[in-house]
């Protein structure tokens, strides 16, 4: 492998000025766009040499032919002229955006002559003001219909407000009182459009106005005895409360913002939106992201702040992220823009919630944010044809005679060399076995290769049983002499190779054998000096990378129960310190760590532990 391309341009000739570039294939095809405050600082970066590049970048430089760079004056032009490109040119190194579905808005056409409220999913209304996204259809149609009890504008289609003009006789909502009537000329089409003003102020959050305006009115109306305009008031200020009452009340009324949780691992990213607007939760929105690079953070936040504002959406005046990129400023300057192009004034803050209900509004969101990568990716293993096709995939890339219809995966966990255990997972026709699960207690080792060993060598004795005892009538047993078509370890070519070698000290062979590294999602096979790369976004990584993380959460759980029962069997041995008392001394302190970290005085204040039943546990704990 050379050191570099061979096309890479001399430092010299690549400007130090802010830019975007661009590296396209020998076809002139965009492979991926990219902003940098220095351009030639940033591009060096790509040219060093090939073996010291992650894997997906170095995939990157060595599929493209050329880069190219134009300079813009601020950092600010080239955030602007970066988003651009993207668009156009739909690099596909760069991040893949991909809503889960097509979500409801509110649209109040504020453009046409006469406006409508109307429940859409066309972001691509002219002139109209969008609220939402909402995740039920149901929810929004309910609360439109409680909004028109307060602000009678019209929801008719053009076609029935035509016939309602040519006919003179309204729809039946005008009879009802859930529509002003324009169409028959009861109010003007400028006090209809007051009112369709109003409906979308209130909606943007001006909630507590209105409340309190109705609430003067149907007192006025009423100390002046004219009790039918009074119950007229009491009706809209009974619907608009109503509505409020269908939006959770999360944060001060003035609070005005969208939240964002992010989710990511090596191959994705769940997104999380949550819409706040007057200290109310008015919208969720979710979507996944496709990591072709390996992004951290930070520049994940960045693409996720331009895939949500970039069409018709409205930022708010403060936007919040879990982590501030590194151009935030410019960031800030770019929705600041956004916002000016709906009239609306005020700056954009984009910022990290540190504390308070925001914080703890954010941190829920960031929960919801896990659940749907969890969801996303249970989902994509769980489909039949995907599972299907990543089995062939599998077994095409391993070069295996056939389909991994039985894989098994094994990881090793502990703490600091001590409660050494290791899990084994299995998964048939791509589903997990959880009955099929093992668990291994090593009692010792030198490291993690020495451990993969020994459990490897403990699992393949059974093979020998397929035969020897496939009359059993333990079906433990049984099921644990099954032959696997693949097995897997946790890490890279060190775990392999002391896998191979379990394999072939027992003289088993026919059976496929590979790792997973977990930094670069490279596989390795056994005897190679190169690892096999899936592709990025392929079923096939996503089914080899759950079996691995499934396996890793196993070997965890069950090392942390070693490390609980350890240290209870340790305490038990201590006189007048019964099973109730070591509970309390656990859950008083968290942890086996603060446990062992607390001083005498500190144990003492546990309840039911006096100062020489705590020395003896300090004692016996530092022995």
């Amino acid at each position: 492998m050379t050191d570099t391309v061979t096309w890479r341009p001399k430092a010299g000739e690549i400007p130090q000025q802010p830019g975007v570039y661009r590296f396209r294939d020998a076809t002139r095809r965009v492979l991926y766009v990219g902003k940098a405050k220095n351009l030639r600082a940033r591009l060096s970066n790509y040219f060093a040499p090939l073996a010291s590049l992650h894997e997906r970048t170095r995939r990157m430089v060595l599929s493209a032919a050329s880069v190219e760079w134009t300079v813009v004056g601020t950092e600010f032009e080239a955030l602007q002229l970066e988003f651009t490109w993207i668009k156009e040119f739909d690099p596909p190194f760069n991040v893949q955006f991909r809503d889960d579905k097509s979500y409801p808005y509110l649209a109040i056409t504020l453009g046409e002559d006469v406006p409508r409220v109307v429940v859409t999913r066309n972001r691509g209304l002219k002139d109209a003001r969008y609220f939402g996204p909402y995740t039920k259809v149901w929810a929004i149609r309910e609360t439109v219909d409680l909004m028109l009890k307060a602000f009678p504008m019209r929801s008719c289609s053009d076609a029935t407000y035509k016939r309602a003009e040519q006919t003179g006789r309204p729809c039946l909502l005008g009879d009802i009182g859930k529509c002003a009537a324009p169409c028959v000329g009861r109010v003007t089409k400028e006090e209809h459009k007051s009112i369709a003003l109003d409906f979308a102020s209130f909606m943007a959050g001006n909630d507590s106005t209105y409340t309190a305006e109705a609430a003067r009115r149907m007192r006025e109306a009423a100390a002046a005895m004219d009790y039918e305009a009074a119950a007229k008031f009491r009706d809209q200020l009974a619907a608009l409360e109503t509505a409020l009452s269908k939006n959770t009340i999360v944060l001060d009324g003035d609070v005005d913002a969208d939240i964002f949780g992010i989710a990511h691992d090596e191959l994705a990213a769940a997104v999380q939106q949550f819409t706040v607007r007057g200290g109310r939760i008015r919208g969720v929105r979710s979507w996944v992201v496709d990591k072709e690079l390996d992004l951290e953070l930070a520049e994940l936040v960045e693409s996720v702040v331009h895939n949500a504002y970039e069409g018709e959406q409205t930022p708010p005046r403060q936007v919040v992220v879990p982590e501030l990129p590194e151009d935030a400023k410019e960031l800030e300057l770019w929705l600041g823009s956004r916002r000016s192009a709906q009239h609306l004034t005020g700056k954009v803050v984009m910022r990290v919630a540190q504390r308070g209900d925001l914080a703890a509004l954010a941190q829920t969101v960031n929960t919801n944010a896990k659940n749907a990568l969890v969801l996303y990716k249970t989902r994509r293993s769980g489909d039949f044809v995907a599972r299907s096709q990543a089995l062939a995939d599998i077994q095409e890339a391993l070069g295996m005679a056939d389909a991994p219809l039985r894989m098994e995966c094994y990881d090793v966990s502990h703490l600091s060399g001590t409660n050494i255990v290791a899990s084994m997972v299995v998964f048939e026709d791509g589903l997990p076995r959880k009955d099929q699960y093992r668990r291994f207690s090593i009692p010792d080792s030198t490291d993690d290769t020495e451990s993969i060993y020994q459990t490897l060598s403990r699992r393949v004795a059974h093979l020998a049983e397929e035969t020897t005892r496939a009359e059993a009538e333990d079906e433990v047993v049984k099921r644990f002499a099954y032959r696997p078509n693949l097995l897997i370890v946790d890490g890279g070519q060190p775990q392999v190779a002391a896998a191979a070698r379990a394999l072939a000290d027992a003289g088993v062979t026919g059976i496929a054998l590979c790792g997973i590294a977990k930094r670069l999602e490279e596989i390795w096979l056994p005897g190679s000096d190169y690892p096999v790369i899936l592709p990025r976004n392929s079923d096939a990584l996503f089914l080899i990378q759950r079996i691995r993380d499934e396996a890793h959460r196993f070997a965890i759980t069950y090392q942390r129960q070693r490390r609980k029962k350890d240290v209870g069997s340790v305490l038990a041995e201590i006189p007048g310190l019964g099973p109730a008392r070591v509970r309390e001394l656990l859950r008083h302190f968290g942890s086996v760590t603060r446990l062992r970290a607390a001083d005498a005085e500190a144990i003492a204040e546990v309840k039911g532990i006096g100062p020489a039943l705590a020395q003896a546990i300090f004692g016996r704990l530092h022995e």
